[in-house]
């Protein structure tokens, strides 16, 4: 049962937000999870210890209920509910595990990291992602954590300190400056709107207009092709956001396939997550490539009640 945010019926949407996103799905159940508080979850760092370890060390104070598409994700609940702030658990400051939302472990496990492979993660602040694909890999391997600036550098560092990692790189460039590399795996998990995550930060209420949209798709787009050109062939690029704008999703995957002969959309297969069909038409705007865009995966926060989020993950011919 979804435990509703504070004076959540004070707060309004924006006019065009409701007539948009009532196209896209049902609206008064998208409103009610995204003004709803967010389940805790957390994944157990296997790079430090195990997971029945890490259970045993909480379990007299903490339920842990398994996430059913990741092996190491739990979601977390004080047994008393008067506690909150699992980041302040000791088990936390050593790196025992890493707080994470449920949806945001799925790009990871999709991009399927080996401890042979050479990979980037071109967008990897704060760091969710970067550590779990080290956990992946088993600290084996190559991984470039890639962000633009020092701001975003502090969190992911201090992330990747924590949680023990030694097989990462961690670069500071925008990501439209990779040139002449070649990487097995790519994560893009790409700076987006953040429309899938209202419940976790309510200002994105405040902020959105198509216009952002209309930009942020603009650079998801050249992120996307940079990331292509620096795949080596045979290579897997998975693309993410935690939007559920079709301009950022399901336009951009389309102008990837469009752009390319030798790119190919390969089916995502976990059966756990309850999922919405992709978006093929919009507004006046079709995204169904060769029916290749139905392999995308889409996820309303109400599908799970996670996040929402989009992942597609493209092949390399």
């Amino acid at each position: 049962m979804t435990e509703q945010i504070p004076n959540a019926e004070e707060l309004e949407f924006k006019d065009k937000f409701v007539e948009r996103y009532s196209k896209l799905t049902d609206f008064e159940q998208f409103k009610k999870y995204s003004l709803s508080f967010l389940k805790r979850s957390i994944r157990v760092n296997t790079l430090k210890i195990s997971i029945n370890e890490l259970k045993k060390r909480l379990e007299k104070n903490w339920a842990l209920e398994q996430i059913p598409w990741c092996r190491e994700g739990f979601y977390i609940e004080h047994i008393k509910k008067e506690r909150r702030d699992i980041g302040n658990l000791i088990e936390h400051s050593l790196g025992f595990f890493y707080t994470q939302e449920a949806a945001s472990m799925i790009p990871p496990i999709v991009l399927e990291p080996k401890g042979t492979d050479i990979v980037l993660d071109m967008a990897a602040s704060p760091g969710s992602k970067t550590t779990q694909i080290s956990a992946l890999m088993g600290n084996k391997g190559i991984l470039v954590a890639n962000d633009i600036n020092s701001e975003r550098m502090k969190p992911l560092s201090l992330n990747v300190q924590r949680c023990g990692i030694t097989n990462c790189i961690i670069t500071m460039m925008y990501g439209q400056r990779f040139s002449g590399f070649e990487f097995d795996k790519i994560l893009l998990d790409a700076p987006c709107s953040g429309t899938g995550t209202i419940r976790k930060s309510l200002k994105t209420l405040r902020i959105w207009n198509p216009l952002m949209v209309q930009r942020l798709a603009h650079t998801q787009k050249s992120l996307i092709d940079i990331a292509f050109n620096n795949l080596k062939k045979e290579g897997t690029l998975v693309y993410s956001t935690c939007s559920c704008e079709p301009e950022e999703n399901e336009a951009v995957i389309d102008f990837l396939l469009n752009k390319y002969e030798n790119a190919r959309a390969e089916k995502i297969d976990l059966n756990e997550i309850k999922r919405s069909e992709p978006v093929l038409e919009f507004e006046n705007n079709k995204y169904n490539h060769n029916h290749e865009i139905k392999k995308c995966l889409r996820i309303w926060p109400q599908d799970n009640d996670t996040e929402g989020f989009f992942v597609a993950k493209i092949k390399k011919l």
